[in-house]
């Protein structure tokens, strides 16, 4: 139940309060005070779409918030604390702003949530009727829904396993029938693949192969150079005979260490270097027997070596080109073509599984709508007595409803029956679906009607009905008024409305008035008692809050209501 509602910059609104609390709340006022941005901020509270339009003119942001009262423990309470939110000694408080540019943020109990969450609460905490909700009676799907209503929560598990069995039948019958359609093509395509894949296995790469072969085709297409200077280089370090008295690098560092160690015990600092030249003696012999190793190494047949790589070289070239422009993407290749290939040999055992699956999943979901509309036959002959009834309490003495549930050619995500509410005004009248025989009065009647019976079955906190009594006057309007009250035993009720016959039975009674420059201020929201309920309920009977007959119209409509109620 929502205990208060604050709005702030909505539409004409500039700030109101609105105390709402348990039983039946009728909002009213002017035509433009704003009566109806009471539905928008509940709208906005409970997920709907934001409109950066209704940001009050001048002003940066909108801003509803709403106070519930909820139990501290149960599936709100549980929603809420995953968003981080808390419900507080019984209370939740919800929020939302919209700016003047259309950003929109969400506020669960005290911490921001996404709006979607916001929708999530709402279909748990409130059922909204507006005119708009009025004219959805007239589709099919809004006719099947209320029925499921009314049929309870046997109906809501049976409708659980069927949708389980028609989504997997669905999905299971939609990929045979891909597979079937691509049979051939997918044939084709696994023997490209499976020719592309042979040609890769025969020629086998290797990672990094590529980068190894350049290598050694550098080297061996400069293999003379490397041997002429690998053994100028070897000459030079250590030379095994002396050309010309030019002694060897070997042979000079010997020689320097040798004049130093003649003279190294006449000063000590000379040790370091001399032992220095004898390090560098160990690393000259070093690196002249690998100069010498490297020399052995050299292939003499290194123009055969070099043809052989060569051609292997061109054969990997043409492979990357043909299969991805580099080799790591060949081996990616060969590793997910593989892969694919496994998938498209086994397609025809697959559709022999998915065959098998199918007729399976089809003949369950032929058992389970066959419950479904068990269920909703039995649902729809006492939907249609106990609405008949409160047609009867809401001047339609003589109107009969029928619920009709007939098959679908094919099964569909909510069964194979089509719903249909079907209205006779009077007796000896065909019946005709309000679809398209029920006037915009008789809509609203049969509406109520529905609620009222199906809030015995489903109840819901909150109850909102925006101009619930459009079309409607008179004797029928009162016995609306009476029935919403009827209603608001159960469920808190909240009404805007611009019939007396209707506020008169409200047991909290809001006025939304016109401030002196056109604006709706927090003064304008009152909670209406005595003379001043009196005065508003005269207002909307005569259009003069001072009508001496008006007053007194009042006064007796307010008995009558009092009385009817009790």
């Amino acid at each position: 139940m929502i205990e208060e509602l604050g709005i702030r910059d909505l539409g004409v609104i500039a700030e109101a309060t609105l105390p709402l609390g348990a039983g039946f709340t009728a909002v009213t006022g002017e035509t433009g005070a704003g009566k109806t941005m009471v539905v928008t901020a509940l709208g906005l509270l409970l997920g709907a779409r934001a409109d950066a339009g209704a940001v009050r003119s001048g002003a940066k942001q909108a801003w509803v918030e709403g106070r519930w009262l909820v139990p501290d423990d149960g599936s709100i309470a549980e929603r809420v604390a995953e968003t981080g939110g808390e419900v507080e000694a019984g209370e939740l408080l919800l929020g939302r702003s919209v700016s003047a540019e259309g950003r929109s943020r969400a506020v669960v109990g005290g911490r921001s949530a996404p709006v979607g969450v916001l929708s999530e609460l709402g279909d748990e905490l409130v059922v909204v009727h507006g005119q708009a909700d009025q004219q959805r009676l007239r589709s099919a799907v809004a006719q099947r829904e209320a029925l499921d209503r009314f049929a309870g929560p046997a109906l809501q598990r049976a409708l659980d396993e069927y949708q389980s069995a028609f989504s997997a039948w669905r999905t299971d019958a939609a990929e045979l029938t891909r597979l079937r359609e691509a049979h051939d093509a997918r044939a084709r395509e696994a023997e490209e693949l499976r020719a592309d894949l042979d040609e890769v296995e025969d020629v086998d790469p290797q990672p990094g192969e590529d980068v190894e072969l350049h290598e050694r085709a550098e080297r061996l297409s400069n293999l003379e150079e490397l041997r002429v200077a690998a053994a100028q280089a070897r000459a030079l370090v250590s030379a095994d005979e002396v050309v010309d008295d030019a002694p060897d690098a070997v042979a000079l560092v010997e020689a320097a260490r040798r004049h130093l160690d003649r003279v190294v015990t006449h000063d000590p600092a000379l040790a370091p270097m001399a032992e220095t030249l004898t390090n560098a003696g160990f690393l000259l012999a070093d690196a002249a027997a690998e100069l010498a190793a490297y020399l052995a190494g050299l292939d003499a047949d290194g123009a055969r070596e070099l043809e052989i790589v060569q051609e292997r070289r061109a054969v990997l070239a043409a492979l990357i080109r043909r299969h991805g422009g580099t080799l790591d993407e060949v081996l990616d290749f060969r590793r997910t073509g593989g892969l694919r290939l496994v998938e498209l040999d086994g397609d025809d055992e697959r559709i022999v599984a998915l065959e098998t699956s199918v007729a399976a999943l089809e003949s369950e979901v032929d058992r389970l709508a066959a419950r479904l509309t068990e269920l909703r036959t039995d649902a729809a002959g006492r939907l249609a007595e106990a609405v008949t009834r409160e047609l009867g309490a809401l001047a339609m003495p003589d109107a009969g409803l029928r619920v009709t549930v007939e098959p679908t050619p094919e099964p569909s995500m909510h069964g194979r029956d089509q719903v249909a509410i079907l209205l006779s005004p009077h007796p000896g009248a065909e019946p005709r679906s309000v679809s398209r025989g029920a006037s915009g009065g008789e809509l609203s009647r049969v509406m109520l009607a529905i609620e009222v019976v199906i809030a015995g079955t489903d109840p819901v906190p909150t109850f909102v009905f925006d101009e619930v009594d459009a079309g409607v006057g008179g004797a029928a309007a009162i016995e609306i008024g009476r029935r919403l009250a009827r209603l608001a035993e159960r469920s808190q009720v909240i009404v805007v409305t611009h019939l007396a016959q209707v506020a008169a039975f409200a047991t909290n009674h809001l006025s939304v008035v016109k401030g002196t420059d056109g604006q709706v201020t927090a003064s304008s929201v009152r909670q209406l008692t005595g003379a001043d309920r009196e005065a508003e309920m005269a207002r909307l009977l005569s259009g003069l809050a001072d009508s001496a007959s008006g007053l007194a119209h009042a006064r007796e409509l307010l008995e009558i209501a009092a009385d009817r109620a009790a």
